[in-house]
């Protein structure tokens, strides 16, 4: 007899987790499907930034709630998320400075504490950056990082507390329909009944929809992460730092590393196949962004490489996610796409998953934003600042 459920979400990475997650505490039956271990893929690889800065009022408010479950993990959700409270710097050219103020604006009306910092206020508190009056430097206290490895593991246990089936090795090897409506999956760990699948497996998504026959605009783009030594009179847990004029940001990662990576709409270019691509960083991936750091950071020029590694990020054409039923009334949800923002972002869209699927009558966070349809419609999500991935 095939096991049944109410929802089966397939991928157990952040976003799969933490939809698992507010589905069953608000009762729902739900399957969890992962391929390999929980947070294996591209999670655990995150840089698990935690910041609030963004142009869109929705995703300010989710990233805004995001950050207080962070602060409250344990009480919220129970286990422990490695959050790190270093604070967060956003530094832009004073060209961008009306859109910083206009976005600083909207983003207090929401409830985020950020502001316009003067040069010497960051300095004080991040000492050695190079700063002039080129720039212009927003700063939020309630930034930092956390361990997306464990936040995902923690996610799926209080799931299972809340009577979720959690399958890891169990990779989907189809999806089982009846006329136009999804009935359930083939696994191999057997077969799951449910009227409702959710996808959310981030870089395969492209390839899982396509089983269905459906042509959904997620790309999988291979982007890289560098680890440096910092020298001894630099260590200590820093601020993290997002540069647009250098487009790199760079954060603590303990008390003797930095990590780093690129602020860069081409790695949309950089698409590979999920099951096949290098995960070795680049020689010279690391020069670049050392001399991109360096530029901002003199400090960082005694420090040494300790290497890095390549990842993935889910990219759709306008670097914002797709939630949403595909077709309408067909029972199959993709909810993928988190273009680099799905970390930060990860406890409100579980919300927002559990509030479409249940359909509340007045969710905290409307899934519409983030319509399938809106590319058809040529109406994509548009952000203030040339770096989309920034949102």
């Amino acid at each position: 007899m095939n096991k049944s459920y109410d929802v089966i979400i397939i991928g157990g990475g952040i976003i799969g987790t933490a939809s698992a997650f507010h589905l069953a505490k608000k009762g729902v039956k739900v399957a969890l499907l992962e391929q390999r271990y929980i947070g294996d893929g591209p999670t655990g690889k995150s840089s698990a930034i935690i910041r609030q800065h963004y142009s869109n009022e929705l995703t300010a408010r989710m990233a805004h709630y995001g950050v207080q479950v962070f602060q409250q993990f344990e009480a919220e959700v129970g286990g422990e998320c490695g959050y790190n409270n270093t604070g967060f710097f956003v530094i832009g050219s004073k060209e961008n400075g009306p859109e910083l103020l206009k976005n600083l604006d909207m983003q207090k009306s929401v409830g985020i504490r950020t502001e316009l910092f003067s040069n010497e206020s960051v300095v004080a508190l991040f000492p050695g950056l190079i700063l002039d009056d080129s720039v212009t430097v927003i700063y939020e206290p309630d930034g930092g990082y956390a361990d997306a490895y464990l936040t995902a593991n923690s996610f799926a246990q209080a799931a299972k507390e809340f009577g979720a089936h959690i399958y890891q090795k169990s990779k989907v090897t189809g999806i089982r329909r009846s006329g136009d409506k999804v009935v359930g999956v083939d696994s191999t760990k057997g077969q799951l009944d449910a009227p409702i699948i959710i996808c959310c497996t981030g870089a395969w998504t492209k390839g899982v929809c396509e089983t269905l026959d459906l042509n959904i605009p997620i790309n999988p783009c291979r982007v890289q992460v560098a680890y440096f030594k910092r020298p001894r009179n630099v260590r200590g847990h820093q601020p993290v730092v997002t540069d647009f004029i250098n487009e790199t940001y760079f954060r603590s990662e303990g008390i003797t590393l930095t990590l780093a990576g690129l602020i860069d709409p081409a790695e949309a270019n950089a698409i590979v196949d999920p099951d096949q691509f290098n995960e070795s960083i680049d020689i010279g991936f690391i020069e670049k962004i050392g001399k991109k750091i360096i530029t901002r950071y003199p400090d960082m020029v005694h420090s040494k490489s300790t290497g890095g590694y390549a990842s993935m990020y889910a990219v759709t054409p306008d670097w914002h996610p797709i939630v949403d039923e595909i077709p309408f009334g067909s029972g199959y949800y993709v909810c993928s796409g988190f273009s680099g923002h799905g970390f930060k972002l990860s406890p409100a869209v579980g919300l927002m998953v559990s509030e479409m699927i249940t359909k509340s009558s007045n969710p905290m966070f409307d899934h519409r934003f983030f319509r399938f349809n809106r590319f058809e419609e040529n109406r994509p999500i548009g952000g203030s600042y040339d770096q989309s991935i920034v949102g």
